[in-house]
């Protein structure tokens, strides 16, 4: 059985047992989250689609670490001007490891 669900402005296609990283969410390592903006429920027989969610259906997955991810530097320069801008960014993500899909 797999699901997409909808998290942090991105779709994802998950499935049990599957670890994934998305972007941050409240929660220690360890705890317990649920998605309930599931979009479609798929496996054995017909998927079900949402018009644009799918009512009753949640995703539970348990934290398994926050973290940053890789310095991405945003360079910019204007030649012969004797001007440049360089910045760096850490985006902060967290890993899920997805636990049960209950599709209604």
């Amino acid at each position: 059985m797999y699901a997409v669900i909808k998290t942090g402005g991105k779709q994802y296609r998950v499935a049990a047992d599957e670890v994934l990283t998305i972007e941050k969410i409240a929660g220690d390592s360890g705890a317990t989250v649920e998605f309930t903006d599931v979009l479609m429920v798929g496996g054995s027989g017909d998927p079900k689609v949402g018009a644009p969610l799918v009512s009753g259906a949640k995703v539970t997955a348990e934290v398994v670490e926050q973290g940053r991810g890789d310095k991405v530097i945003a360079f910019k320069k204007r030649r012969r001007k004797n001007s440049r801008r360089k910045r760096g960014h850490r985006q902060e993500h967290t890993v899920v490891k997805i636990k049960e899909i209950i599709g209604a």
